[in-house]
């Protein structure tokens, strides 16, 4: 298996975690946006070749990962809502965070705004959920901590508010495959 992807994405670090934990064997590629954009339909990373299977979204490659170790990727509805919010709050920051690094005054449009609204609601409810302060983690629980990780990284987004999923990043980096993913700083 090839993997490709940034040590900075918090899709590809989630990736790597994963073929931490199950212990499969698997080359990481670093690759740019304009290597990802010769290489992926997507035009983004991570994205996975295993013999004839080529995914091209970090969810399809999660799941790929852990079934091919025996295990369950998101074993309920319920499960998979939870890790579709933690999406919804990420790809809305990592777009903001684009829009931004290009110069677009994120204030000056209603849509922006609503998305930032939608960042802070959803930082809300994630602060609701019953976060481990050790491991094991689920996938929604390592997705959460690459989001927060990297919005924190990145100066994206704040959670002073939000004393649970405070405690819970503290908790989670001491977790090693965790902490064993983290980009350079």
């Amino acid at each position: 298996m090839k993997l490709y992807g940034s040590y900075t994405s918090p899709f590809v670090r989630h990736c790597r975690i994963a073929l931490l934990e199950t212990q499969l064997s698997c080359e990481f590629i670093e690759t740019d946006q304009a290597g990802s954009a010769a290489q992926s339909p997507t035009k983004r990373v991570p994205f996975l070749e295993d013999g004839d299977i080529f995914l091209t979204d970090s969810s399809s490659i999660l799941k790929h990962i852990r079934e091919k170790a025996g295990a369950t990727f998101l074993s309920s509805a319920t499960e998979f809502d939870k890790f579709a919010m933690v999406n919804t709050a990420l790809d809305t920051t990592v777009n903001l965070f684009f829009l931004a690094r290009d110069g677009v005054d994120l204030q000056a449009y209603e849509y922006t705004r609503r998305q930032a609204a939608r960042i802070e609601s959803s930082l809300e409810e994630l602060n609701a959920f019953a976060l481990p302060m050790q491991a094991p983690y689920s996938d929604v629980e390592l997705r959460l901590a690459c989001y927060l990780f990297w919005g924190l990284f990145r100066k994206r987004i704040q959670i002073d508010a939000h004393e649970n999923l405070q405690q819970f990043l503290v908790g989670i980096d001491k977790y090693q495959p965790f902490a064993d993913t983290a980009p350079p700083l």
